[in-house]
């Protein structure tokens, strides 16, 4: 955001009032007079033209601009009304796309009976609902368009009037004019641009670009306002993430060279297949980086099932070899403790260093769990200490101040997302020296984002599934349009368990949360208002499936708020084979890993995001036999839900599918992800589209901060940074 100095600073209770700027600061997060000018509109209505009414969204605050074709006021009898008082506006209004209905109840009638008369043109806006079949707004705010009075057409700069991102108890022109307020202080903005980037892309100054975003008289001047302060965005973010690269490659760091035919040697020899090319190309750049005296941050992208764990524990070995220890820190117990399981199957005896049995080159791999009994949690931090474990396995518990290392030479941090920025700094402070970073993700992210959300580390991409690994076959289930299909589904799953298989069922809640008083007052989402249907739940569904269609399997639950030592004995029996049907929330959703596990039925399917639904799918097929991953959804065919679900079950590519789900939702959920308040604060620049732009900001950015790290001789980039970093730092203390 560019920099806030007087009197950006202001507060908006001094220049709006105290009532206004209260509303403003509880729905829209907007609390000072920069924060206003930086609220920009979401799209622009032309006055000689109208809004689409025919693709409004269900749910949504709307704001549209049309013209009343028809007005009626209807009297009926009520309860609160019996001699037939009450009464009933009815307002028709078109814009040539399609027809709305409003409608206004009691004592709300008069005002608008008298004003929205045939032939007038207002904005409205209101909660798109649907009645009797048709889409309606209820009780909506008006204002009425005079094009000849001076006051609108002054407020509403020429013949294009904005709309700004609105809500309920704050509509898009009671914004519009408080913008127009504030909007001669945008002289005041410093320019966080050089002069000479500027000029070099022909962008416009800081002061004018806000002048043109709000106050427009041509869609020329939106281009320009638009194409200049996503130049803001994208150069600021780059530059604080260059900075960031540049300071980490000062920090110096122990070289790990590994020893030839020492413990990865030993490991390559035992291992029944050979490595894709994919995994030799990412492991052969990873460990350049790790022979380098600064400290690797690498990203490590790859497909579900595509084997980045074992790229991972490679690069572990090889720094053991070393002489250095290896630490993996994985988001959840359950996946830690996969993890760890998964680690010592593959290295067998050479995870027994100083056991019996244990080969020559062998280390002690150890795991390190909050919810672990203090005496195997005082063995595992003594290993650590005195070095005699190599390798570490474990949760957040491994950042606490009072874990130690003997030597700590390479972190690895699993499913990157969940982890804060903050959090990866204080493992690494662990070592002697700031140990190598390595961080992996199985959501595949595309070019942009990753420039964008992990833009201090350098990507690897594993790409191509090992051999051996089977296809996935994927199905949308209409149980409300076809209930015969869903009862096909819970044969299909009987008919894998009698071959010998296992399967998954994934629902979107527990189900216990009635007797949990935290939850009791929750409100429901619009979502669930609008079905009147709770989404299924893990311990509701367990029970009619054990009575119903899959009587006679052995069915058992998994979920969060079980004793970790219940959640690993239930993975345990799952991954023996003694389960047949594990009803699981999304705690399997990463890493966990059951070859015999061939079919998975998603209830509710539309309830998640493409990406999870992706990696929840990648849970089977993961040994020789196909898999089969069905997608139970109650949504009907036309909707955004059910074409989402479409989508996912057409392809198998994570890349393809994390387009259409950045494509789908708003930006800042995306990159929200990064739990990095920087990257949430996007308001202009859109990461697919303007992936170009973004490209070059971190040229520029590059350049600029190689030239000058501290950048002295740019104080407007500077003050623009310190309000991004605050930003970022707010936003992650609030996460906590």
């Amino acid at each position: 955001m560019p920099a806030l100095e007087e009197p950006l600073k202001q507060p908006l209770k001094s220049v709006l009032g105290p009532a206004t700027a209260k509303v403003m600061a509880e729905h829209l997060g907007l609390h000072t007079v920069g924060d206003l000018l930086h609220h920009y509109p979401r799209r622009y209505e032309e006055r000689g033209q109208l809004t689409h009414l025919a693709d409004l969204p269900m749910d949504e605050h709307v704001t549209v601009v049309a013209q009343v074709a028809d007005a009626r006021l209807h009297t009926f009898a009520s309860a609160k009304a019996p001699r037939g008082k009450g009464q009933r506006l009815e307002v028709t209004i078109t814009d040539g796309s399609g027809r709305l209905q409003l409608v206004f109840f009691g004592n709300g009638v008069h005002k608008p009976h008298k004003e929205l008369l045939p032939g007038t043109r207002a904005m409205f806006a209101g909660k798109v609902s649907v009645f009797n079949r048709r889409l309606q707004l209820a009780h909506p705010a008006y204002e009425l368009l005079h094009s000849d009075s001076e006051e609108a057409v002054e407020s509403w700069a020429g013949a294009l009037i904005p709309i700004y991102p609105a809500t309920a108890k704050l509509e898009s022109w009671k914004l519009g004019k408080a913008v127009q307020t504030v909007l001669p202080t945008a002289q005041d903005a410093q320019d966080p641009l050089p002069g000479s980037l500027r000029a070099g892309r022909g962008l416009l100054p800081l002061p004018e670009a806000i002048l043109k975003i709000h106050r427009p008289h041509t869609k020329a001047d939106i281009a320009d306002a638009r194409a200049r302060l996503k130049w803001d965005e994208a150069f600021v973010l780059q530059v604080a993430l260059a900075r960031r690269r540049h300071a980490d490659s000062q920090l110096p760091a122990v070289p790990r060279r590994p020893i030839p035919d020492g413990l990865l040697t030993a490991f390559d020899d035992r291992l029944p297949f050979t490595l894709t090319e994919g995994q030799q190309k990412v492991s052969q750049e990873i460990f350049d980086d790790l022979a380098t005296d600064h400290p690797m941050h690498r990203l490590l992208q790859g497909e579900v099932g595509s084997g980045k764990t074992l790229v991972a524990l490679r690069a572990m070995l090889a720094v053991v070899d070393a002489g250095g220890q290896a630490a993996m820190l994985a988001p959840t117990e359950v996946l830690a403790q996969q993890h760890h399981r998964s680690i010592t199957e593959m290295m067998g005896e050479l995870a027994e260093g100083g056991m019996l049995g244990g080969a020559e080159h062998a280390t002690k791999v150890v795991l390190l769990t909050g919810s672990m009994g203090a005496a195997a949690r005082r063995q595992a931090m003594l290993d650590l200490v005195t070095g005699e474990a190599g390798i570490v396995i474990g949760t957040h518990a491994l950042i606490e101040d009072k874990v130690q290392f003997h030597d700590l030479g390479l972190v690895v941090v699993d499913e990157q997302h969940r982890f804060g920025v903050e959090q990866r700094d204080a493992l690494r402070s662990k070592g002697k020296q700031p140990p190598h970073l390595l961080v992996m993700t199985a959501t595949p992210i595309p070019r942009t984002v990753a420039m964008t959300v992990f833009g201090d580390l350098e990507t690897s991409v594993l790409d191509q599934l090992p051999a051996g690994r089977s296809p996935i076959a994927s199905h949308v289930v209409p149980a409300a349009d076809k209930p015969h299909f869903l009862a096909r589904a819970w044969e299909r799953v009987r008919e894998e368990v009698a071959g010998g298989h296992q399967a998954y069922v994934v629902c979107p809640r527990i189900g216990d949360e009635e007797d949990d008083p935290k939850k009791a007052g929750q409100k429901k989402s619009p979502e669930d208002e609008a079905e009147k249907r709770p989404p299924l739940a893990v311990l509701e569904v367990a029970g009619q499936l054990d009575k119903g269609p899959l009587h006679g399997l052995a069915i058992e639950v998994l979920h969060g708020r079980m004793h970790p030592d219940d959640k690993d004995a239930v993975m345990r029996r799952f991954a023996a084979g003694e389960t047949d049907v594990l009803v699981a929330t999304t705690v399997i959703e990463v890493g966990v890993n059951v070859p015999n596990a061939t079919a998975m039925v998603i209830m509710d399917a539309d309830r998640f995001g493409v990406s999870q639904l992706h990696q929840l799918r990648g849970r089977v097929g993961r040994g020789s036999a196909p898999g089969l991953c069905l997608l139970v959804t109650e949504m009907p065919e036309a909707s955004a839900a059910r074409q989402r679900l479409n989508a996912v079950a057409a392809t198998l590519d994570g890349f393809e599918l994390s387009r259409i789900d950045l494509e789908q939702r708003r930006e800042g959920d995306v990159l929200g992800q990064a739990q990095s308040g920087a990257r949430t604060s996007l308001r202009v620049l859109a990461v697919i589209e303007d992936e170009e732009v973004i490209a070059e900001a971190r040229q520029e950015a590059t350049a600029v901060v190689t030239a000058d790290p501290e950048l002295t001789g740019l104080p407007g980039l500077r003050t623009a940074l310190d309000a991004l970093v605050d930003e970022e730092r707010e936003q992650y203390l609030e996460k906590g």
